[in-house]
């Protein structure tokens, strides 16, 4: 199949030419290195060494309505003066918010950045931690709901990927 061939074929995938292997894993390396997905941050939280710091960066009335346990809270518009006190210069982070819909998990990323840390982001935020499952911390205690059929292997943790 030619590139003329793709253009015009009524396959709505095929129809913008997929990228050359080099270009395609140039840009997966670096998305690789912007995300990590809640399974991921989970198992890494429960080595109990994850050479990371979660930091969630949702207001406090979110934070209060529960959040991942081990967490760091820092409101993304307060990172600029708080980060430092919070987080060790040199610690990577990793940042959220409350879903895929919300852009504050990548304000939390940028602000982080703009200070020098090495930051990624964990795409589907409090939003998708909830739904696989995984542990919840509130006043009242931690505490774990059912996983989504729709989102996460029932009876598992991890996605196993």
């Amino acid at each position: 199949m030619t590139t003329t061939d793709i253009d015009t074929t009524p396959n709505p995938v095929l129809r913008t030419s997929p990228a050359d292997p080099a270009t395609a894993a140039a840009h997966f390396a670096a998305r690789l290195s912007l995300y990590t997905d809640v399974s991921d941050v989970h198992s890494a939280l429960e080595s109990g060494d994850p050479g990371f710091v979660l930091v969630d960066v949702r207001d406090t009335a979110a934070w209060e309505q529960g959040h991942a346990p081990g967490a760091v809270h820092l409101p993304y518009r307060l990172v600029a003066e708080r980060a430092e006190d919070l987080v060790t210069a040199g610690t990577p982070v990793v940042v959220h918010c409350w879903s895929p819909a919300c852009d504050g998990g990548a304000r939390g990323a940028l602000a982080f950045a703009r200070l020098g840390y090495r930051v990624k982001e964990m795409i589907g935020g409090m939003e998708y931690w909830v739904r696989e499952g995984l542990p919840v911390e509130t006043a009242a205690g931690v505490a774990a709901g059912p996983v989504d059929p729709l989102v996460g292997p029932v009876g598992g943790l991890s996605c196993s990927c």
